[in-house]
């Protein structure tokens, strides 16, 4: 078998590889460039469940980054359990092939409670006073404390939220490399979440981009050297490209005023009931899963939505098999952004009715993704020195909200999940491998294998 590790640089396309990426632009001129036709969606968990399972939603059930969980009537977005797809992965193959395979997981999702030799993935701890604490889950357990020990606590607040950056990216990569040097596994999964940051805050675009593109340039750079040097083959894939937008588009504001969104009213604020709803979206960057609780709604739903500027498409039963992703946790119509839009969540139609989650990082209580996550409210005045009065608060134990998220969708100009766009804006997937010019994203799956076992 030949060792390989497969980087996951998050948002990397074709035309960002140039001048602010010097390493990869010399790396990557020895190689095959592929471009990488993506599942729709094109968002992080369905692109890396194809990508590692060969399969497309259809198949392995992963639809959206969240869906309707129809038995619970709850909306829920990044469950972290493995037991939630539902195929076989590449390293289950693997190991049918020569069971001395292994395999490290750093950061893939649903990486929880699944079957490779070591993970690493996100996981802070909930105390009952109200505090979210930086942490990670590991597989073998003492696997975080040794990590921990020698790099510090997993920076979550650079993760993901308005203080984003290179840091945890860069702790990432090291983890990944002393997993390695510890354990030599066959393959190698490291996730780079870096460019996901400012590419959907401000848009390709944005003179801002050129430094983070510079910044996963040194760590990339890294992380190659040290594989190359111990004799592993390495790949790099990304999950999707990201284009500007300029058109939030409140798709569940727009099921409300025509009568059917519930919520229920709590404190002088408004929460979303999903069980009482008619139909219900859950939004997730430029696809919307609309869930109808009566087949007779259907028809009328759909000539609604139809005439909602901002949606490019809107599948049926019919569409979601066209695009392979007619699989029951899908919603009974799903609707696609054309290339300037995207989706929000919000449902209230009074800001001053919206839950009080809607104005933190909170990303399992909000029924749809949030960019906004990322951007501190610019209509608040001292706004860091509050925060840093409410952190000193949490550390003494007293409840604070962090209610420091704006409700101004109009702040993100990038985005992702559909599938047009021009091919310098795709996803990629680099190799010395002889693929083709381009590829259907659950082929990468096969190329991974054809790597590992010499296949020709």
């Amino acid at each position: 078998m030949n060792p390989v590790a497969l980087l996951d640089v998050v948002g990397l396309s074709a035309g960002l590889i140039g001048p602010d990426t010097p390493f990869l632009r010399q790396w990557s001129a020895s190689r095959r460039v592929t471009t990488v036709d993506p599942v729709l969606p094109a968002v992080t968990t369905t692109a890396q469940t194809s990508y590692l399972t060969g399969k497309y939603p259809r198949n392995h059930g992963i639809v959206a980054n969240g869906w309707l969980f129809r038995d619970e009537q709850e909306i829920k977005l990044w469950r972290q359990s493995n037991h939630l797809v539902e195929s076989k992965k590449i390293w289950e193959t693997a190991r049918e092939r020569n069971p001395e395979f292994t395999v490290a997981n750093m950061f893939w999702w649903y990486n929880m409670y699944s079957s490779v030799d070591y993970c690493v993935t996100p996981r802070p701890q909930y105390l009952a006073d109200g505090r979210k604490m930086p942490d990670c889950y590991s597989y073998p357990m003492e696997l975080r404390h040794r990590l921990q020990a020698e790099l510090g606590t997993f920076p979550l607040f650079s993760f993901w939220g308005p203080r984003t950056s290179i840091i945890s990216s860069r702790w990432i990569a090291d983890a990944a490399m002393r997993v390695y040097d510890w354990h030599r596994p066959t393959m190698n999964l490291v996730y780079l979440p870096h460019l996901d940051y400012n590419l959907q805050r401000h848009g390709p675009d944005h003179p801002s981009v050129r430094q983070d593109l510079r910044e996963i340039d040194a760590v990339v750079q890294d992380l190659i050297e040290f594989y190359e040097r111990n004799g592993v083959e390495v790949m790099i894939v990304s999950e999707y490209g990201i284009t500007n937008v300029d058109r939030p588009v409140h798709i569940n504001r727009i099921l409300r005023e025509a009568g059917l969104i519930s919520v229920r009213v709590e404190r002088g604020t408004e929460l979303l009931d999903v069980g009482t709803c008619r139909a219900v979206a859950m939004a997730d960057h430029q696809i919307a899963h609309v869930y109808i609780k009566d087949p007779a709604d259907v028809p009328a739903v759909r000539e609604l939505l139809q005439r909602v500027p901002g949606i490019g498409l809107l599948l049926d039963e019919e569409g979601k098999k066209f695009y392979n992703i007619d699989h029951p946790r899908a919603g009974e119509l799903v609707a696609v952004a054309d290339d300037r839009s995207w989706f929000t969540y919000y449902y209230w139609l009074d800001d001053a009715r919206a839950p009080d989650y809607a104005r933190t990082v909170d990303i399992h209580k909000k029924p749809g993704y949030d960019p906004v996550e990322m951007f501190l409210d610019p209509d608040k005045k001292l706004l860091i020195p509050r925060i840093a009065l409410k952190v000193a608060g949490k550390k003494l134990g007293l409840r604070t909200l962090m209610d420091v998220v704006p409700l101004q969708a109009e702040l993100v100009k990038g985005s992702h999940g559909n599938l047009t766009g021009a091919d310098a804006d795709k996803p990629v997937f680099i190799s010395a491998l002889d693929t083709a010019e381009r590829l259907e994203a659950p082929a990468v799956h096969d190329w991974l294998l054809r790597s590992v076992f010499g296949d020709s």
